[in-house]
């Protein structure tokens, strides 16, 4: 049972004062993870990735549990602004994620390669740093990034993302909260619109003067998809 003032708690026995906070992240990680559950129910979450089954070559690795627990680690994930924008967040979140991994068929990049680049970040003997996961991590600066901000080696054992769910789901959370500029979750809670998460997540081949139409307008569908499943008008701004 959560306290009903953590914070009180904390000043009334200062010796327990890192326990305290402890219980206070732990409980506001909850909040997150409860808000985001509210949203995305576990037949939702199967509806978005529909493929995530024995028969592919996923074989049901991504998992309700391992999303929830990821969505729990970032603070305003799926939970930012009003109840639209939250849904319009999450929809958005699985159309990239389903677009990038045949909705839920794929861990692996189909076509691996080693994707080394070391001008600034060092590759480990023998490991490749191809896509993997919901939102495909690739090249050894991406996965040493990840790691060092979700909590595994990424240049030593980039692997880990093809074996733990959680570490999965967390590295495209982490990629989703904090990179490019605007970062996804920036652009879609700010109004920019789906079509900016494109551009972040793969703007040089599916945006621009000579973009893969064929390939952002999947995301779109995807979109426009899973928005009608969550009850919420996709909003403007949809293509990049």
């Amino acid at each position: 049972m959560k306290p009903t003032h953590p914070h009180t708690a904390c000043l009334l026995l200062p010796l327990l004062l890192i326990s305290c906070s402890a219980l206070i992240h732990s409980s506001s990680a909850q909040s997150q993870g409860d808000g985001v559950s509210s949203i995305i129910t576990s037949g939702v979450f199967s509806q978005f990735l529909s493929q995530n089954t024995a028969s592919c070559p996923s074989n049901g690795f991504y998992t309700y549990e391992g999303f929830i627990a990821a969505a729990s680690a970032f603070s305003g994930f799926g939970t930012t602004g009003s109840s639209d924008d939250q849904k319009r967040e999450l929809a958005a979140f699985f159309a990239n994620v389903a677009h990038e991994t045949g909705s839920g068929c794929y861990v692996e990049e189909i076509n691996k390669a080693t994707y080394c680049d070391a001008s600034s970040v060092p590759c480990a003997p023998g490991q490749q740093y191809f896509g993997r996961g919901p939102l495909q991590l690739t090249y050894n600066y991406n996965y040493q990034a990840a790691g060092q901000a979700v909590g595994f080696d990424g240049i030593n054992d980039p692997g880990i993302v093809s074996r733990d769910p959680t570490v999965s789901f967390k590295t495209a959370v982490w990629y989703w909260m904090t990179q490019h500029n605007p970062t996804c979750h920036a652009a879609i809670t700010g109004g920019q619109g789906f079509g900016a998460t494109i551009n972040a997540i793969n703007g040089g081949l599916e945006c621009g003067p000579n973009a893969n139409q064929d390939q952002q307008q999947s995301r779109i569908s995807l979109y426009r998809s899973f928005c009608s499943i969550l009850n919420v008008d996709p909003g403007a701004n949809l293509s990049c």
